[in-house]
């Protein structure tokens, strides 16, 4: 039974996409994982945890990423939610892995954006998510498990 889930989804696009999804927010306690970015004034949720901004071609990454996960883990450990919802992209990643380790369900949309060819953020969620959801069919030919949800707008 999910009584608590926690959304995640990285700064912009991804952010204002999952907060769409208020009508499931409304109905579980929940809380967001984001980055500390422009795009931060949502009507979504009263608790918002902020994680750094991360992009895989600058110098520390490696280093962030091990960080993120370290993060990733006390969050977990800390706010105990049944199920993880993301939108990517790479800044949710340590959560969901960690979070599918620990037992979690994990839902993941792949994004709006992508009309026909699948984000690295979906590739490797496919792998580790109970439950992939697509918003557009061309991509069912890349994700064949996936669910074809329609468009979040």
């Amino acid at each position: 039974m999910i009584k608590k889930i926690c959304f995640a989804a990285s700064s912009g696009g991804h952010l204002e996409e999952i907060s769409r999804l208020k009508e499931i927010e409304k109905e579980y306690s929940s809380f967001l994982l984001t980055e500390k970015g422009n795009f931060n004034e949502l009507d979504f949720t009263e608790k918002v945890i902020y994680v750094s901004q991360i992009n895989r071609r600058e110098k520390l990454f490696v280093f962030k990423f091990i960080a993120l996960f370290f993060k990733s883990f006390q969050i977990l450990i800390k706010e105990k939610p049944d199920c993880i919802i993301s939108l990517g992209a790479l800044a949710t990643y340590p959560i969901c892995l960690l979070g599918k380790i620990m037992g979690k369900k994990i839902i993941y949309i792949e994004s709006f954006s992508r009309v026909d060819a699948p984000s690295l953020s979906g590739k490797l969620m496919y792998r580790i998510a109970d439950l992939f959801i697509v918003q557009w069919r061309e991509l069912l030919e890349y994700f064949p498990k996936a669910v074809y949800g329609g468009g979040i707008f």
